[in-house]
C-alpha cells in the first residue's frame, strides 16, 4: 500500500525511486500506467494527473494513447515472436504506417544489436538483449512518458551500463523517464531526481547527486557499510509509482 506519496516528473526528467522489495515500487508504476486494477488494486484517495488531468481509473490502452508506456518489471518480451514483430506489437495502437517505420528505424539506432537481431525469435536473445527490445517495444508508442520497472534487473554489470546510457540517451530525445529500481547506484547516476520509498512511503527525497553523496544513502543503498540500519529508520522494505508534468500520486 502507498501513503501520503506526492511525486512530480517533469519534462525531459529522469525521475528515480529506489527501495528494497516490497516497499511499493512496482505498486507505484502500476498505479501511474493503468495496471494496478488487474493485480487486485485500486487508488482510493488522492490523484494521478498529466499534463493536467487525472487518468485515475483510466485503462491501461487509454493512457498509452495518452503518451505514457511501460517497460514491466522481468521484461516480458513475446519470445514466440521475432524482434521484428516484437516491435509491432508495441507500434499497435499507431496507424500511421510511416511513422512506425521511422519509429522502428529509431529504435535500431538507439539498440544496433537489435537491428543485427530483427528476424531473430525473441526468446533466443539474452537477457540484456530482451531488456533492450523491451525497452525499444515501449517505445514504439513515442510515448512522452516512459515508465522502466527495474531494468538493471538480472542483468551483469556490462549490460547494466549499457541501459543506463540508453536511459540518458532516451531523455535527450525529449523523453522523461520514471526509474523504478533497486540499483541505486544505477539510479541515481543518470536520473536527475530521486525518491526512497520503504513500507510504502517516502522517506527520503532530493536531487540526485546529493542522495549519491548521502552517507547513509551509500552505507544502506550502495552496500559500503552493511551494518548501517535503512535510513528510513526500518530494517527494510520500499517500493514506489510516479507521476508526469506535475503530476501527484
Amino acid at each position: 500500500m502507498l501513503r501520503s506519496i506526492d511525486v512530480e516528473v517533469r519534462p525531459r526528467s529522469v525521475v528515480a525511486f529506489m527501495g528494497v522489495n516490497g516497499a511499493g515500487k512496482t505498486t507505484l508504476a502500476r498505479a501511474v500506467t493503468g495496471m494496478l486494477s488487474f493485480h487486485g488494486g485500486s487508488v482510493i484517495s488522492g490523484s494521478i494527473t498529466w499534463k493536467g488531468r487525472s487518468i485515475v481509473g483510466h485503462k491501461p490502452a487509454r493512457i498509452v494513447r495518452s503518451g505514457i508506456s511501460q517497460t514491466l518489471e522481468g521484461r516480458r518480451i513475446f519470445a514466440d515472436l521475432t524482434v521484428d514483430q516484437n516491435l509491432s506489437v508495441g507500434g499497435m495502437t499507431k496507424r500511421n504506417d510511416a511513422a512506425l517505420k521511422q519509429r522502428r528505424e529509431s529504435v535500431f539506432e538507439l539498440f544496433p544489436r537489435l537491428a543485427e537481431r530483427r528476424d531473430q525469435l525473441a526468446g533466443y536473445l539474452s537477457g540484456g538483449e530482451q531488456q533492450m527490445l523491451a525497452i525499444g517495444r515501449a517505445l514504439m508508442q513515442s510515448p512522452e512518458l516512459l515508465v522502466l520497472d527495474e531494468p538493471s534487473l538480472g542483468l551483469a554489470p556490462s549490460i547494466v551500463d549499457q541501459i543506463r546510457e540508453t536511459i540518458s540517451n532516451i531523455r535527450e530525445t525529449g523523453t522523461s523517464v520514471l526509474l523504478i529500481e533497486q540499483n541505486a547506484t544505477m539510479a541515481l547516476t543518470v536520473s536527475d531526481y530521486g525518491y526512497i520509498l520503504s513500507h510504502g512511503t517516502v522517506t527520503k527525497q532530493g536531487p540526485s547527486k546529493e542522495l549519491l553523496a548521502d552517507p547513509h544513502i551509500q552505507s544502506f543503498y550502495l552496500g559500503l557499510d552493511e551494518d548501517v540500519a535503512d535510513p528510513a529508520g526500518t530494517p527494510g522494505t520500499a517500493d514506489t509509482a510516479a507521476a508526469p508534468h506535475g503530476a501527484t500520486a
